[in-house]
């Protein structure tokens, strides 16, 4: 593995601990709270990362626009049914997933011109979707610090 991929996975398995660690003591109560109508519960953030996880990040790296999982649930982004436990554990296994197809790219591979958002080298599209991982953690911690806030259940800011 060259440098290149080794900083990829790096910064890859820098966002997923951040998100990890973010969910580590979240309740099932919270998964549907919003901080204000308009925001995106965190029910759907985490279900949008499993599918940038299973979906978006696997189409990237096998080069497929329409992959699919076998048996992924065309209802997933919106299923109001799953639980903490099941939503976290896809996440689990698409991170899993994500470090070892990270393993199958090459510095030359990562040049190559791919059709993503337009013409985009595989860096590019790999590392945007790096950065979407990243994001979304950043709302989920926003989202969890705001419930600890509204809820009183933030001792640091009294």
């Amino acid at each position: 593995m060259t440098d290149k991929i080794e900083t990829i996975k790096i910064i890859a398995k820098i966002g997923l601990d951040r998100l990890e660690r973010a969910t580590k003591d979240m309740k099932s109560e919270q998964l549907d709270w919003r901080p204000f109508p308009e925001a995106n519960t965190l029910r759907w953030i985490l279900i949008h990362e499993a599918q940038i996880l299973h979906v978006a990040f696997p189409r990237i790296l096998l080069g497929d626009s329409r992959y699919l999982p076998e048996g992924w649930p065309d209802d997933y982004q919106g299923n109001e049914g799953y639980t903490l436990e099941k939503i976290l554990g896809d996440i689990e296994e698409g991170r899993a997933s994500l470090l070892v197809g990270l393993d199958g790219l090459t510095d030359e591979s990562l040049a190559e011109e791919i059709e993503f958002a337009g013409k985009r080298t595989w860096e590019w599209a790999v590392m945007w979707m790096i950065s979407e991982i990243i994001h979304h953690e950043g709302q989920v911690a926003a989202t969890l610090g705001a419930w600890k806030r509204v809820k009183g259940e933030d001792k640091t800011r009294s």
